[in-house]
């Protein structure tokens, strides 16, 4: 499984990206470049995230820098999976 390539998929689908996502780098900023990326978008990736991956987010495992950029977040995905 690709993570990269799954996160962007979740990233495209969650936000309403029209495959925008696609051309993210692992350096493409998120939080705060991004205007689709608001509070309750967020809460929308970490439950797709769940669902796609397995696994459960606990409300202090996440913070802001985890949707730092592409590769902060693929990152914190492996991590969980690890």
């Amino acid at each position: 499984m690709d993570i990269k390539n799954e996160v962007l998929a979740i990233l495209d689908e969650v936000l309403s990206l029209n495959g925008r996502a696609a051309s993210f780098e692992l350096d493409t900023a998120l939080l705060g470049a991004v205007p689709e990326l608001d509070s309750m978008a967020v809460v929308g990736v970490i439950n797709m995230l769940e669902e796609r991956f397995g696994f459960i987010v606990e409300d202090d495992e996440i913070d802001g820098t985890a949707f730092a950029t592409v590769g902060s977040l693929v990152e914190f995905v492996e991590g969980k999976l690890g």
